[in-house]
């Protein structure tokens, strides 16, 4: 057991498992990076340091020391539990989270708005010096940022590969404060075939439909090996960045997520439609309008208020979550 592990009581695992539901419902949606979550719960570090060390090394110990020594190295416990937590979000909210999207997107996009606010305001207190750099680092990162969540999403090819690939891009967005890879997988023409392979893969094992699981679940395993080769590649530099220039990583990072939230912005008007696996017409590119202007446009009501409160809800529950996270 690592020293890490030792200190951890029962409770301390059930409110990690919590925060992996979290990381794993912020992951389901575009505009929102699992990776911020587990920075404002105070688990980004030792998740960076626990995907890092799974490297060559882990086999030797594995040949000499046996699989209880192994475990131990590679802190199995934590990550385990955790991507327990990640897996029954993204299972059972996959389905609800579309939904939501489709019906009520304002509301959403208003919650998810307060929460990278506050997000950005947390992560920010990390820039240990404001200087030129930093500030140059901030605007490069959101720019980037605001370009991907302007970029038009593509139409994606066929075949397992690109699924493999998908899956090696977006999972180090994931892991990246500020970038969504959802959202990346959007970008990518893959994220309607991700969840649709994981909501009919969870139809099949309630009907043990065999051809669902054997077609879905194939898209799946492919993903996630291709998820997996990427955080262990991305890992390594992520962690050197933190390392030899942590202050203008953080205003990096910062940059980010001020981008990003253009793609979260309430009140969109819907420039070109797509048709999605199911037949149905859904948005494919859209502007930001104000509320106002939403009104004027589509003739109904912005919502103006429930959104704003729910924005504050967003924002408070972040600073919550902090509080929570590092009050012991």
């Amino acid at each position: 057991m690592t020293e890490i592990e030792a200190k951890r009581s029962s409770k301390d695992f059930i409110l990690l498992y919590l925060k992996g539901m979290a990381m794993g419902a912020a992951d389901v949606v575009p505009g929102v990076s699992g990776g911020t979550i587990a920075f404002i719960t105070g688990i980004y570090q030792e998740l960076l340091d626990t995907i890092k060390g799974f490297n060559f090394s882990v086999f030797k110990t594995l040949k000499t020391e046996g699989i209880a020594a192994t475990w131990n190295q590679t802190n199995a416990t934590f990550l385990v539990v955790l991507l327990a937590g990640i897996f029954t979000s993204v299972i059972s909210l996959a389905k609800g989270i579309t939904f939501l999207l489709a019906t009520y997107p304002i509301l959403l996009w208003a919650f998810f708005f307060g929460l990278i606010v506050a997000s950005t305001i947390i992560i920010s207190r990390y820039i240990k010096k404001w200087d030129i750099k930093a500030v140059g680092m901030m605007v490069a990162g959101a720019g980037l940022a605001y370009y991907i969540t302007i970029a038009a999403p593509s139409q994606m090819p066929e075949g397992l590969v690109y699924i493999f690939l998908a899956g090696c891009i977006a999972i180090c967005a994931m892991i990246l404060p500020g970038i969504s890879g959802s959202f990346i997988l959007l970008l990518l023409g893959a994220y309607g075939i991700i969840l649709e392979s994981i909501s009919s893969l969870v139809d099949g094992l309630k009907s043990a439909d065999i051809q669902l699981i054997t077609t879905y679940g194939i898209n799946i395993f492919v993903f996630i090996l291709g998820c997996i080769v990427g955080i262990i590649s991305f890992s390594n530099v992520l962690s050197w960045m933190f390392k030899k220039a942590y202050s203008l990583t953080m205003a990096l990072l910062t940059g980010f997520m001020i981008g990003s939230l253009n793609k979260v912005w309430p009140w969109k008007e819907t420039l070109e439609l797509r048709t999605n696996s199911h037949g149905e017409e859904v948005p494919f590119l859209q502007s930001n309008i104000s509320p106002a202007g939403f009104e004027n446009l589509y003739g109904e009501p912005s919502q103006l208020g429930v959104a704003i409160a729910l924005c504050v809800a967003g924002f408070l529950l972040v600073f919550a979550m902090e509080k929570l996270a590092f009050s012991k």
